[in-house]
């Protein structure tokens, strides 16, 4: 009865203030404290009791109102951080203003006349008015950074938020300014050693305050696409700055929270249905906390323009700096064990816990990926680099059916990307695959790149805006990839037959670039892996016609004539072109940068280019300089595509170049003599010829081999964007408990209902 009593009291407290035309004072502390001093509002209850209509009601017709409000809920905020919140009442008292912020922040946000209040100095805001130590007077504080340093504040805060290390009575709160909140962090793992006892309250708590922390920080939601890339979002700016003086405990409670949460637990079956796991809550506000943080706007964190510094973003600087091996294990063991978790299988259905904010992890790797070298370097210099490799197929595979998963696939495919820009990814590709989960793949016998192959090369037209990019990996490792099954080699055959129909071909301006990509990845594996490739080598055999159609591709006004166009309505990311930076292999196996053409008149050389150079790599030279402008993705439906047609003077400039000495000259050699041997033995079983070809050789037969031509992941604008869109738009879709975002006007992506 008395909860009820309760609500009533809330729900008449939010009819007041929306009824009221005269502005309340702030100092009406009665009337203020009747929508904190409560002890038993839920979040779920205040997103229920304050209606969106009723805050933007008063954002509109009594504007002072909703701005004491917000002060007054943020004062309450610095107070319990620096009492320390010894009491109970104090407690709850902080975790209703919390609740109170999350949810009018968002309307706040929405209205661009009001994005600027909390970033402004209301009289009395600051720190009870006092200068501290370093003599700075907090009362010219903006509200945003009270409100931050308080929530920062909270989060290390004894027996509220972290575990208390007095052993006094509980009345005695310890001096929340004098503590070292490094000797508070939630968790072992990264720079801590102690593993705190789990405590479900202080889990619910934290939850609490990152969410109302993720709400701060999400501004960027409310900005249109263009304007947010240009200028930082000032919570984040603050919020990651040296004036935060729990940084470095918060990135590392962070941090070791996400990678040590085991979400199987003792692996007692149905544990999760048994009991309720607070601390997966905890770890879903965790990663997107950090996902959110983590933004650099240089790119990356690991070009050379930094200074040894690193950025101003401290998030970024200690995720870079990150570099002892037991650390950097860590984390690539608890983030792999993460992103197999949907993989688990057992004899018991649904019999353990499957997390749901396998998106969220994926943006975090490819962060740890993208600002951490050393990081890299570690995840690629053993096998485990495959723990993270399976899930990301796995997902990559299951989610191209599924029109609302189309981000997933995107971030996969970057992932795979930037990780197949290294050799010893190729490399590690050559361990056998062995299916442990149900798969709806063709069944094969083979190697993880087997596994990458036949689920990168699946005909989907999910996937049809990322073949370049697809194609783009397979070339990256294709040097390294000692023996492809016959699944594999097959698929790669029918990608080209697909890509080679002169319909295909002539219906983009675009397309001829997937050929030359195949073209590449088969004269790479013949130069460089001929010797356990039997299986490649005899498919190109069988599929010889549609090497030699290639070549005798007709280019008349006729054959040109299309007859039809392929469109693909996903928004673009920028090209393959634009995504990547060419570097060559040299003999001791570093990478040297190829640098690109700036003017088309240096592709004339290419027509003439002799039997032994590199024709596949300078063709794509060219093709940078050709088309950098006019480029835009198999995606785009732009008008520029739509007015264009193919005629005989373009299929002129490319087919010329097409890279086919090699595979032309494995035919010419081997064709003959597979033939002889089936007249000769009356051979009409392949294992025969395989085992031929097993021991056959091209030593001395082929071409010059060319060098190893690799394109490294490069971050830009676009990209960027692209993953800023993508990660708002995950952490909006997953925070539906309370819906902190709903129906307010987003403006960084769009809602559809499906």
């Amino acid at each position: 009865m008395g909860n009820a009593d309760t609500k009533l009291h809330f729900r008449k407290a939010v009819i007041q203030l929306t009824t009221k035309t005269q502005p309340v004072e702030a100092t009406d502390d009665a009337f203020w404290d009747q929508f904190w001093a409560d002890t038993s509002t839920t979040v779920q209850d205040v997103f229920a009791l304050v209606p969106a209509a009723e805050i933007r009601a008063v954002r509109e017709e009594s504007p002072s109102n909703l701005a004491t409000l917000c002060y007054k809920a943020v004062e309450r905020l610095v107070q319990g951080a620096d009492s320390g919140c010894p009491s109970e009442k104090e407690r709850q008292i902080v975790l209703n203003c919390t609740r109170l912020l999350t949810r009018i922040l968002p309307y706040i946000f929405e209205d661009a006349d009001w994005r600027g209040f909390f970033w402004s100095t209301v009289p009395g805001a600051g720190r009870a008015g006092h200068l501290d130590e370093d003599g700075i007077d907090h009362e010219s504080r903006p509200l945003a950074e009270s409100l931050l340093l308080a929530i920062s504040d909270l989060l290390f805060c004894p027996d509220f938020t972290a575990q208390s290390h007095k052993k006094n009575s509980p009345g005695t709160a310890e001096d929340i300014r004098s503590i070292d909140s490094c000797e508070y962090i939630w968790e072992a793992g990264v720079g801590f050693a102690q593993s705190p006892p789990l405590n479900y309250i202080h889990d619910i708590n934290r939850t609490e305050l990152l969410k109302l922390l993720l709400t701060c920080l999400s501004e960027a939601m409310y900005l249109p696409p263009s304007s947010e890339s240009k200028n930082p979002n000032p919570w984040v700016t603050f919020f990651c700055s040296s004036e935060n003086r729990h940084a470095l405990p918060l990135f590392t409670s962070l941090l070791n929270v996400v990678c040590a949460y085991d979400p199987v637990g003792y692996g007692i079956p149905y544990n999760h249905l048994l009991f309720s796991d607070h601390r997966e809550q905890l770890v879903e506000q965790a990663v997107q906390i950090l996902i959110v943080t983590l933004e650099h706007e240089a790119g990356s964190a690991t070009g050379s323009a930094l200074q040894p510094a690193g950025p101003d973003n401290l998030f970024v600087n200690y995720l870079s700096r990150i570099h002892r091996e037991e650390d950097l294990s860590f984390i690539l063991k608890g983030l792999g064990r993460l992103m197999n978790n949907p993989l688990v299988q057992t004899y018991l259905p649904r019999s353990t816990k499957k997390i749901q904010f396998h998106q969220e992890l994926l943006i975090l790797f490819w962060k740890f990926c993208d600002f951490n070298k050393k990081f890299l370097f570690f995840v690629l210099k053993s096998s485990d680099v495959l723990d993270v490799l399976v899930p990301i197929l796995f997902s990559l595979n299951d989610a191209r059916a599924d029109p609302s998963r189309v981000g997933l696939m995107h971030i996969g495919v970057f992932i795979l990307l930037l990780l197949s820009g290294e050799r010893n990814f190729g490399v590690r590709l050559n361990k056998p695959f062995t299916l442990h989960v149900p798969m709806d793949i063709p069944i094969f016998t083979g190697t993880h790149a087997d596994l990458l192959i036949v689920i990168t090369t699946s005909g989907h037209q999910r996937l049809q805006p990322l073949f370049d990019c697809l194609l783009t990996i397979i070339v990256n490792i294709s040097p390294y990839l000692k023996s492809l099954s016959m699944v594999a080699a097959n698929k790669l055959l029918h990608l080209l037959e697909a890509f080679t129909t002169p319909w295909f071909l002539f219906s983009s301006q675009e397309n001829h670039h997937l050929v030359f990509f195949l073209l590449e990845v088969f004269n790479n594996i013949i130069q460089y892996q001929f010797d356990g490739n039997s299986n490649l080598v005899y498919a190109i055999i069988r599929k010889r016609n549609v090497f030699h159609q290639l070549a005798n591709l007709l280019s008349d006004t006729a054959s040109i004539q299309r007859p039809g166009t392929l469109k693909a309505s996903l928004v673009a990311t920028p090209g393959i072109d634009k995504i990547t930076a060419k570097s060559q292999v040299s003999v001791d196996g570093t990478m040297i940068t190829v640098p690109t053409s700036d003017s088309p008149a240096d592709t004339s050389a290419v027509g003439g280019a002799s039997d032994t150079e590199s024709n596949s790599e300078r063709d794509h030279e060219a093709y940078h300089s050709e088309s950098e402008a006019a480029r835009s993705r198999l995606s785009s439906a732009s008008s520029s595509s739509a007015a264009w047609s193919a005629n005989t003077d373009w299929v002129l400039s490319w087919k010329a170049k097409l890279p086919l000495q090699t595979i032309m000259r494995l035919l010419q050699v081997l064709v003959p003599q597979v033939e002889k041997i089936c007249i000769d033995k009356g051979l009409t079983d392949e294992s025969e010829i395989l085992k031929f070809l097993q021991h056959g050789t091209l030593v001395g037969l082929l071409p010059v081999p060319h060098p190893i031509l690799i394109r490294k992941y490069q971050a830009n604008a676009g990209t960027a964007m692209w993953f800023r869109t993508y990660m708002w738009g995950v952490i909006y879709l997953r925070n539906v408990d309370p819906p902190i975002w709903y129906d307010t006007d987003i403006r960084l992506f769009e809602i559809q209902r499906i």
